[in-house]
């Protein structure tokens, strides 16, 4: 058995096949898979098999695929461009005779009207069509799209956005590996789908509080008109059409979009999620 990772050179990526090791999966049946191999060295010196991949080359794709009895897809970065590069590794999957594909896609991807979500409705579409064995990973919020902010918002002595008092239910990268990982060891997942998402769900408000409490430092939420907030976001050199996306992500926080409910985070990982405040403390810290 092998288990081929995709754009494991990414950080999720690097937890998944953590995550895999920490659950005895021997080393040489994983395929570590990126465009930088270089990345992936310290997984080659343990045993992982490390091949180079490109979403944008079919060969690689195919090439890396050949022997794999289970995939993990996880959605490219280039927004606007996934679809093709998605549908790249399905067909490569199928004329492989994959037994499972588990593709990380968004949080309530079947009723969400978030922009950032398109994509991801689209392949998951490519997979139910394909006749490829899926399972869908619908990965909420990760904490570390705040907390990777934080030496920001403390030098602003503010968050801003246009989520209102909507809710997230965020989870760390390392959360959403393990439960990843804890589908690509078991048995008999083909045709499920998981929403995933912390325990704990908290507006933009409560964020700003846990990062005041963390730091000492006081720090609030202003909440913005979409455009507005998306003038921000390009003021700051964010290009325009995905200062639009993030924007348009925040309403539909605002919408309840990201609030998860129903467990299957804490369930596959066999313990509760990483909470807010703990997340926020330890970026704190290092700050």
């Amino acid at each position: 058995m092998s288990i081929v990772i995709t754009g494991a050179t990414g950080q999720l990526g690097q937890h998944v096949i953590e995550a895999l090791l920490e659950l005895n999966v021997p080393a040489d049946s994983i395929v570590a898979t990126g465009r930088s191999v270089e990345k992936l060295s310290r997984f080659a010196d343990r045993g992982v098999r490390v091949t180079a991949m490109d979403y944008d080359d079919a060969t690689s794709v195919a090439e890396a695929l050949k022997g794999a009895s289970k995939v993990l897809l996880i959605s490219g970065s280039a927004v606007g461009q996934r679809v093709e590069q998605h549908r790249t590794v399905i067909e490569a999957a199928k004329a492989e005779g994959v037994e499972l594909l588990a593709y990380t896609s968004i949080a309530n991807a079947d009723t969400t009207g978030m922009k950032l979500a398109s994509e991801h409705q689209v392949t998951e579409a490519i997979l139910k069509e394909s006749g490829v064995p899926f399972v869908l990973l619908r990965n909420g919020w990760y904490l570390e799209n705040y907390t990777e902010q934080l030496p920001g918002t403390l030098a602003q002595g503010a968050l801003a956005g246009s989520a209102g008092e909507g809710r997230v239910s965020g989870a760390s990268r390392a959360d959403y590996a393990h439960a990843a990982a804890a589908v690509l060891v078991a048995g008999d997942q083909a045709g499920k789908v998981y929403e995933l998402g912390g325990d704990e769900a908290f507006t933009m408000d409560e964020l700003a509080a846990e990062i005041s409490a963390a730091s000492g430092k006081t720090v609030v939420y202003n909440d913005l008109p979409a455009d507005q907030y998306a003038g921000l976001l390009t003021s700051v050199g964010v290009p325009e059409a995905f200062a639009e996306v993030l924007a348009d992500s925040d309403l539909g926080i605002a919408r309840g979009d990201l609030l998860v409910t129903g467990g299957d985070l804490r369930k596959l990982i066999g313990r509760p999620s990483t909470p807010l405040s703990e997340a926020v403390r330890s970026a704190a810290a290092s700050v």
